[in-house]
């Protein structure tokens, strides 16, 4: 197929490498183009303009960063045109009702709608083993399915747009609350004297065990938060995200405004844009006597 690949940040450039390796004819944008470098090297077409990259493809791709750059790319008057009789396909994590807005934005200009947020990272997307779970019409889901397999064999109709936006957050939510929590009961281990080669091994044979603590682990035993595959940044706009959606839904929080607070103070420590899991920096600063 012929793609447009607007967003070429982290997770957009492995998705626009994964789209180029399996076939697919692609132009790819970002506002800054010094992150479409790498990608050109490796022979994709770089577009000066998201209107560029659009006239050239039959679907575009959406890899931004949240509804507001989502809206400042789609919906400037030299761009807007480019969407009549195209389809746009959203992977990013925006909230359900900023989905559903910018999806009627685009019928109105003659364009066609669909969400496909993922689960998963750079490694999963170059190996095409990301979770994608679609918002859209059935109708919609069977002719894009074969873009959407490129990039994972696990591509899920979960309902109609806004469905899969909610799916994503309640997700996502999880990496928050978990990876705060195990930052909690690592610090508490080290602290108390206790090896944590002997705690991990309990963890691993209990109910409590969840993969992202081994995945995590070593970025927090050597507080090593280079080379991020999801920054604190991200991280933060999504909880916030949650917590708008659970207000919406009239439901309680629980501790995830503890969480942003974590995440409000790791990132006011100068840890924006490394990953996420330096969260721990504040639960357990290396300072503290």
């Amino acid at each position: 197929m012929n793609v447009a690949l607007l967003g070429t940040g982290l997770l957009g450039q492995a998705v626009a490498e994964r789209l180029h390796a399996t076939g697919h004819h692609l132009w790819a944008y970002n506002r800054t183009p010094e992150k479409t470098l790498a990608l050109q090297q490796q022979g994709i077409h770089i577009a000066s303009t998201a209107g560029e990259a659009m006239a050239a493809a039959d679907v575009v791709v959406l890899m931004l960063a949240d509804a507001t750059a989502i809206r400042t790319v789609l919906f400037d008057p030299s761009t807007s045109q480019a969407l009549r009789g195209r389809t746009i396909i959203q992977m990013g994590t925006i909230g359900p009702s900023e989905s559903g807005s910018i999806g009627e934005n685009i019928e109105r200009l003659g364009g066609q709608y669909l969400e496909a947020p993922v689960l998963g990272s750079i490694a999963e997307a170059k190996a095409g083993t990301l979770l994608i779970m679609v918002g859209a019409t059935p109708e919609q889901f069977v002719t894009w399915s074969p873009l959407l397999h490129a990039l994972s064999s696990d591509v899920r109709l979960i309902g109609p747009v806004g469905k899969a936006a909610v799916m994503k957050l309640a997700l996502n939510q999880l990496i928050a609350a978990e990876t705060a929590a195990f930052a909690l009961s690592l610090g508490l281990v080290r602290r108390g004297g206790v090896e944590v080669d002997t705690f991990m091994a309990m963890l691993r044979k209990s109910a409590l065990y969840a993969p992202t603590f081994e995945k995590k682990l070593p970025r927090l035993a050597e507080r090593n938060y280079a080379r991020p595959n999801f920054s604190t940044r991200h991280l933060l706009k999504d909880v916030e995200l949650t917590l708008a959606a659970a207000e919406t839904a009239q439901l309680s929080p629980g501790g995830l405004p503890g969480v942003r607070s974590l995440l409000l103070d790791t990132i006011a420590m100068g840890l924006g844009d490394v990953d996420y899991s330096a969260l721990y920096e504040r639960v357990d600063p290396a300072t503290s006597g």
